[in-house]
């Protein structure tokens, strides 16, 4: 009888340990929108759910195994009309709801968490490094350590310079490239011989991104204020269009 009490308790144990993190996810926005999640790694499994719908003000939840590192993000403009699923912005190309590995096409707003091993300490961060779409935050809940928000509450398509504009067939501004994105140089790309911190220093570009949204990643090198952590196996909350 002892040696199947303590097979359960090994048991349940390695499930806790397993156990990542809860990440809820909720759309402030007053337009739908279409979150999508990606597994890191090229062989990596990825979540049982790649890809969803949430109306305004509509919130949904995925799991997170232990350790995990990937990305979320959200997609706008989505429509079946036919041919397949897509979106104008942050499309995944799988012509699906769910994106099944597929990544976000820039420009994208990304949210990118780390999750470690048995409640070590945690990374996550907001990225503009992709350009941007929506605006975002992450919350960790339950965590110890600093544990802050994580945001970029403004709408930088509404400042987007006229040369990292994406436009609808309206004209509307829908999203605001990366200079990478949009010029493909290595000095935009942190690429070539610009492929180290000190060869890739701020642009005047980069520098827009950052003093719209401090907080987030404005550029690939932008780590001193841009990366946040928390222990002890936290919860997350991710808000699209979360208040300024």
């Amino acid at each position: 009888m002892r040696t199947h009490v303590a097979l359960w308790i090994s048991f349940s144990f390695l499930l806790y340990a397993a156990q990542g993190a809860t990440v809820t996810f909720t759309n402030q926005c007053s337009y739908p929108l279409w979150p999508a999640t990606l597994t890191g790694g090229e062989n990596a499994q990825q979540l049982a759910n790649t890809g969803f719908e949430l109306q305004p003000g509509e919130s949904d939840s995925v799991e997170l195994p232990s350790p995990w590192s990937g990305r979320f993000w959200a997609r706008t403009g989505c429509s079946n009309n036919g041919g397949g699923f897509t979106c104008a912005t942050g499309d995944c190309a799988s012509g699906q709801v769910e994106c099944n590995g597929a990544g976000g096409i820039p420009p994208v707003t990304l949210v990118e968490i780390t999750v470690a091993e048995n409640g070590g300490q945690d990374f996550y961060d907001v990225s503009n490094v992709d350009g941007f779409n929506v605006p975002v935050s992450i919350s960790p809940e339950g965590g110890t350590g600093e544990c802050a928000t994580s945001t970029c509450p403004v709408n930088i398509n509404d400042q987007c310079p006229e040369q990292l504009q994406q436009r609808d067939s309206n004209g509307n501004v829908i999203a605001c490239k990366s200079a990478c994105e949009a010029f493909g140089d290595d000095q935009y790309c942190c690429t070539g011989n610009n492929s180290t911190p000190e060869t890739c220093p701020p642009t005047d570009f980069s520098l827009f991104f950052e003093e719209q949204c401090p907080d987030a990643y404005s550029y690939a090198y932008d780590d001193q204020n841009s990366t946040f952590t928390c222990s002890s196996s936290p919860n997350y909350f991710i808000i699209f269009c979360p208040d300024p």
